[in-house]
């Protein structure tokens, strides 16, 4: 299993910032769906997936690309955007299902607004 770090800090680590965050996530219960999906999105730049006692999350900057056919052939079986969404306990940032094979979030809301107009 790959640890990237972690994104938590204790409170007097932590320095509040008048700025715009293009950060973005998902959160997922543990589970062999979501152990797969982290596995595979932690081998990509600027991906950082923390395991926690019952939740691992992924988080990246700008946007976040889930493809189904990546997350299939680790999984052995079909993900579909739908299932996947069913595996993620929350998101942070925009959820599009951009295609069949792709799930996007984005944490830079201009680059979303192509898929809303």
């Amino acid at each position: 299993m790959s640890h990237s770090g972690s994104i938590f800090k204790s409170m007097k680590d932590v320095t509040f910032e008048d700025t715009i965050s293009h950060q973005c996530g998902i959160t997922m219960n543990d589970s062999v769906e979501a152990r797969c999906i982290a596995e595979v999105m932690a081998h990509k730049p600027g991906i950082q997936v923390t395991y926690q006692p019952s939740l691992i999350r992924i988080d990246g900057e700008g946007q976040v690309e889930f493809k189904m056919d990546e997350i299939s052939e680790a999984l052995g079986r079909e993900m579909t955007p739908h299932l996947f969404e069913i595996s993620t306990s929350t998101h942070y940032g925009r959820m599009v299902m951009v295609d069949d094979n792709t799930v996007t979030v984005f944490g830079d809301m201009e680059a979303m607004r192509q898929y809303i107009e």
